[in-house]
């Protein structure tokens, strides 16, 4: 009986081992299983979290490429607008290619309006705002080039014009001379007061009381430059008191000088002429009134210009 109770094996010792190295395994199991699912979750949220930054470091450089982009595009917009409208030449050349240019500004503009633009279609951008700032530089050295030849071109006219004002000046410098050279000049000049009789015969007087009227008789010098042909003379008398004698109901009026002032001229005469030849010319004025005595004086004017004067001087009349 002792025997039996010493050789039995004691309860738990072999048999509960087992369940307990297995039990270990499986909780080794669960807690490398979750070690590993934690490891894992934490490496995929930290590579989301890299491609996140990724992404927005993306949509950054995007970003700014699109502002970078639109800066450099409103930059050649306001250039080539402020090209226009300084030169019209600028305007007529844009005009040629404006359908070009226009599609070209379009594209530009609907790929910077688009937020979600791509990377491929930015780039488009680029090429495409390149070609218009390369067009606006064309443009820029053509109106340079067109510049330099209005200069030259202006500069030829210039000379051109001013050559032909000096040949203006000249002909009319030689036409004045000719002009000049045909006017006619007066010499042997006489202011004679007259007396008519009542048998009509004329004598001269010297006395005022006397004078019925004034005779004025000059020579035509010979000319060889004046064309033959009717030339209008004026006569200007004055009297003693310096005013001119002219009365408009006798045929007196006013003429132009060649410096373009007028005058009162009291009585004109139209004389053919001859060229070459001295001609003696008679003009006489009488007046609606008495000659006052004292001294007149008269001066004769051919196409503005006094070509001769004289003067007379009358008495008192009386007696003596």
């Amino acid at each position: 009986m002792t025997e039996n109770t010493f050789n039995t094996p004691a309860s738990g010792s072999s048999g509960s081992e087992k369940p307990r190295s297995r039990n270990g395994l499986i909780y080794g199991i669960l807690i490398a299983a979750l070690a590993g699912t934690w490891i894992y979750m934490l490496y995929d949220k930290n590579k989301t979290t890299d491609q996140i930054a990724q992404k927005d470091v993306q949509i950054d450089s995007i970003s700014t490429s699109r502002d970078a982009l639109q800066q450099e595009y409103n930059a050649a917009n306001a250039r080539l607008d402020d090209l226009i409208s300084q030169n019209s030449r600028m305007d007529s050349l844009v005009k040629t290619k404006d359908k070009e240019i226009q599609d070209m500004k379009s594209r530009i503009a609907s790929i910077l309006k688009n937020k979600n633009a791509t990377t491929a279609e930015l780039a488009e951008a680029r090429r495409l705002i390149e070609t218009l700032k390369g067009n606006i530089e064309g443009y820029q050295q053509t109106i340079e080039r067109l510049e330099g030849e209005k200069i030259i071109l202006t500069g030829e006219r210039d000379f051109a014009r001013k050559e032909r004002d000096e040949i203006g000046v000249q002909r009319d410098s030689l036409n004045k001379k000719v002009s000049l050279g045909s006017v006619l000049h007066a010499s042997n000049i006489h202011l004679l007061p007259i007396n008519v009789k009542k048998n009509g015969k004329e004598v001269e007087t010297t006395k005022a009381k006397r004078a019925d009227m004034m005779r004025v008789t000059f020579d035509l010098d010979e000319n060889r430059i004046a064309t033959t042909g009717d030339k209008e003379l004026y006569v200007s008398i004055t009297s003693p008191d310096g005013s001119p004698l002219a009365v408009e109901a006798l045929g007196s009026g006013r003429f132009t000088l060649e410096d373009g002032t007028e005058k009162l001229y009291t009585a004109k005469k139209t004389v053919n002429y001859a060229t070459g030849q001295k001609q003696t010319v008679s003009m006489d004025w009488k007046q609606n009134s008495d000659f006052k005595p004292g001294d007149y004086g008269v001066e004769i004017y051919h196409d503005g210009y006094k070509i001769g004067q004289g003067k007379v001087t009358l008495k008192k009349g009386g007696l003596f």
